[in-house]
């Protein structure tokens, strides 16, 4: 019995020990980095779509102008 409840233990403590080693790897953090910085300027660019298309047309159209007086 006692040798019983120390395996238990044992095997509890690897159990433990296995998950907080997973905890402090930081190897993907990179990834959810990037996904959410994509996402907010998706998100922005949706919110601004419509100033954004003016700013672009309005620029587009003074280069447009500048180049036919040349």
């Amino acid at each position: 019995m006692k040798k019983y409840i120390q395996e238990k233990i044992n095997i509890t403590k690897l159990f433990i020990l296995t998950h907080l080693y997973k905890l402090n790897d930081n190897r993907g953090m990179g990834v959810v980095e990037v996904i959410l910085i994509i996402l907010v300027i998706v998100g922005l660019i949706v919110i601004f779509r419509t100033n954004i298309i003016s700013i672009i047309t309005s620029v587009f159209s003074k280069i447009t102008s500048q180049v036919n007086s040349l």
